[in-house]
């Protein structure tokens, strides 16, 4: 009898558990890329996600959906994201995706063998980044500048560039993006932006 009661309740258990598909149906639609638990895919160019600050996602996602960003000829990544955040009809939408993202756990930290860039080197790249990313690459909403230490270095490396290359923030509409744009020029070259990131992800 009491195996049997056992049984039931751990079956009650699993039907009322929500999955991550029910507890928010919206973000069905990012799960083919950036993984149930917001973990990322390499292979599919999705950056790990999960954890980042609500506000900063959905900034994102309202750029996209405006062509602000996944619009440059260049932006070959971009382009693939933009007409998923088109499925987000509205502005409540784009909130309950973004507040899902920011709940997840944080990803595992990233093993760095092999990636060539030296950390050593990047902390003193990284002093201009601290004013407005944080001296651990938590990012700071009041200077709009987002939590940056959990993101993927192969993804960091590639912003970078964008940045660089105006491939991003050259948009006249991405106020932020503007920011950020002279910032990464003060980065040499691919080596020194790699060197940058090694910091960053030994944060």
């Amino acid at each position: 009898m009491r195996i049997r009661h056992s049984l039931i309740a751990l079956v009650s258990a699993l039907v009322f558990v929500p999955t991550i598909a029910s507890a928010n149906p919206l973000y069905t639609t990012c799960v083919a890329c950036h993984g149930a638990k917001g973990e990322g895919n390499k292979a599919l160019n999705a950056p790990a996600i999960a954890s980042q600050e609500a506000w900063y996602v959905a900034r994102q996602l309202n750029n996209f959906k405006a062509g602000i960003r996944g619009s440059h000829p260049k932006d070959m990544y971009g382009m693939q994201m933009r007409p998923m955040a088109m499925t987000l009809p509205n502005e409540e939408a784009v909130k309950k995706v973004a507040e899902h993202i920011a709940s997840l756990p944080a990803p595992a930290k990233e093993v760095m063998t092999g990636f060539g860039g030296d950390a050593a080197k990047g902390k003193t790249l990284y002093v201009t980044c601290t004013a407005c990313h944080g001296a651990k690459g938590e990012g700071n909403k009041a200077l709009n500048a987002p939590k940056i230490a959990t993101l993927p270095s192969w993804y960091l490396v590639r912003q970078l560039q964008n940045f660089k290359a105006g491939v991003r923030g050259a948009n006249p509409k991405d106020t932020y993006g503007a920011q950020m744009r002279p910032m990464s020029m003060t980065l040499a070259n691919d080596q020194a932006i790699k060197d940058v990131v090694a910091y960053i992800k030994s944060l």
